[in-house]
């Protein structure tokens, strides 16, 4: 009994236009000059330039609008505009915008530490300002790697090019995760920004909340009132999140050596999703309203002792396998891995939110590279009927009932629940419903670095990582950091191509429970 996504309830449908009405009217963003620091890095020229291209392409960007890029690399303007021509190259402009907007943007390149370069830059956004009358207004976009971005602001702040000129002009700072590497240095990097920067001018940015579908996690909770009175520990008798990849770490093996699961996944992608799940209803759809309830949850997070850790966490590393058939190797064998490596590529783990609707109701959370499948998915298992008249064999195919939110990469929602199957005996099973954004919604959904940088552009923070949250954040994960650094719990194998050690089973079966199949 699967329904089609157009009659499955009607309800996810109004959710999703719930979800598109409180951004239904796209704002121009005023003139302004967009900085990218790190221009002519792979960051850059994958996803921030190919966002901006389509954004001028669908008329959502200001007439009056230009492009100033900064980096090392010894280019002048025209070397810049064909490294901007080169990553857009394959997006459809038939009437020739992004064209017209290319030939304004210029280029800086220099020293991060040297002040030369900063004041060069002041002089050419004074310049780009008279050409393109861009009003004064900037958005400096930190695309470098992370130990520069202290040094970028502080440098913005001595020429000045901080501070806004006037009360009508504005002047934003965007940062790309990740903010530090753990609890001190996240607020080092804080401490440092907001010498140059003040907090409504920082906007942190992690794509996963660019995404549609984990926006729509709001509108599914709060415009179906059908969901809230079950959506507690009342009824839910536990949470679990999962972040499954099948890619290995490719080329970043030497990124992910000083990363891992935990600071790559869990700290921010999971924490985000877990507070929007688990969050209480704002007053409104106001940005300060959802932060602060995003921040309340997260405070809410019990967070464990170092030693616990032995019986509440998995970490893990991918070995040698299959997947799609293809033999794949392990994390010790990737290019720039050591061979003795202990970095932990899947982590799982147990925690609770100490809260009126959520005590007592246990969230595992999962994630891993080189799994048997990619996805990303919510999903909320709901407590057994406490009676079932129709024991036995009648109903040995029958599981809890289960709402899933899947966010990647079919996108849509599915509710499992008991039926009879057809026949003379009252034999029941768990069958689904299921919902599929791609089917019931003929709007290509929007990237979520257009998305983002939009909203960084018209000055709109709802989406954007606040300073608290990223330091609670940080919390949560820093017993389970420091039980790693002291070699605890032991770093587990998984064949490539599986869904993760077996000492993850462990963990859940250690309640009774299981992982749901993906």
């Amino acid at each position: 009994m699967t329904t089609k996504s157009s009659t499955m309830f009607n309800v996810a449908e109004a959710a999703l236009e719930l979800s598109s009405d409180v951004n239904s009217e796209r704002r121009k963003p005023h003139p302004l000059v967009l900085v990218i620091f790190g221009a002519t890095g792979d960051l850059a020229s994958r996803k921030i330039l190919p966002a901006i291209c389509h954004l001028a392409v669908r008329k959502e960007l200001p007439d009056e609008f230009a492009i100033v890029g900064a980096a090392s690399s010894e280019i002048d303007d025209e070397g810049f505009k064909k490294i901007v021509y080169e990553a857009t190259k394959d997006i459809d402009d038939p009437e020739g915008i992004w064209a017209n907007y290319l030939k304004r943007f210029r280029y800086i390149s220099g020293d991060y530490m040297s002040s030369d370069t900063f004041a060069r830059l002041e002089q050419v956004l004074s310049e780009v300002d008279t050409e393109c009358k861009t009003n004064g207004n900037r958005v400096y976009y930190l695309a470098t790697i992370p130990k520069l971005f202290s040094v970028v602001a502080n440098g913005l702040k001595t020429v000045g090019c901080n501070k806004a000129k006037t009360k009508d002009t504005f002047v934003r700072l965007v940062v790309e995760k990740p903010f530090g590497v753990d609890l001190e240095s996240a607020k080092s990097l804080d401490q440092d920004l907001h010498k140059a920067f003040s907090e409504d001018q920082i906007f942190r940015i992690d794509h996963y909340m660019g995404k549609e579908t984990v926006q729509n996690v709001l509108a599914l909770r709060f415009a179906n009132a059908i969901f809230e009175p079950i959506w507690n520990r009342r009824y839910v008798d536990h949470i679990q999140i999962t972040v499954a990849e099948t890619l290995g770490v490719e080329h970043r093996g030497a990124f992910y050596e000083t990363a891992g699961a935990l600071r790559d996944i869990v700290q921010n992608h999971v924490m985000q999703v877990l507070s929007l799940t688990l969050m209480e209803p704002p007053a409104s759809m106001e940005a300060g309203g959802i932060r602060d309830e995003k921040v309340k949850l997260l405070k809410a997070v019990e967070i464990g002792d170092i030693d616990e850790q032995v019986n509440t966490t998995v970490r893990a590393q991918y070995a040698s396998g299959e997947i799609d058939g293809q033999k794949v190797i392990g994390y010790r064998q990737e290019d720039g891995v050591s061979p003795t490596s202990e970095t932990e590529t899947y982590i799982a783990t147990r925690l609770y939110v100490d809260n009126w609707r959520w005590a007592g109701v246990p969230i595992y959370i999962r994630t891993g590279k080189r799994l048997q499948k990619r996805i990303t998915e919510v999903s909320m298992v709901f407590q057994r009927p406490p009676h079932l008249p129709f024991a036995g064999r009648l109903s040995r195919d029958l599981r809890a009932d289960v709402l899933s939110l899947r966010i990647q990469p079919d996108e849509g929602i599915s509710l499992s629940f008991g039926a009879k199957i057809p026949g003379p005996s009252f034999k029941v099973k768990t069958v689904s419903m299921n919902f599929s954004y791609s089917e019931a919604f003929q709007e290509v959904a929007v990237d979520a670095y257009e998305r983002l940088l939009h909203d960084a552009m018209v000055g709109d923070p709802m989406l954007f990582i606040r300073t608290d949250e990223v330091e609670q954040a940080w919390k949560i994960v820093a017993p389970i950091q420091a039980s790693f650094a002291q070699g605890e719990p032991p770093l587990a194998k998984y064949p490539s191509g599986t869904f993760g050690p077996i000492e993850a089973e462990r963990l859940i079966q250690a309640s009774g429970r299981q992982w749901q199949n993906l």
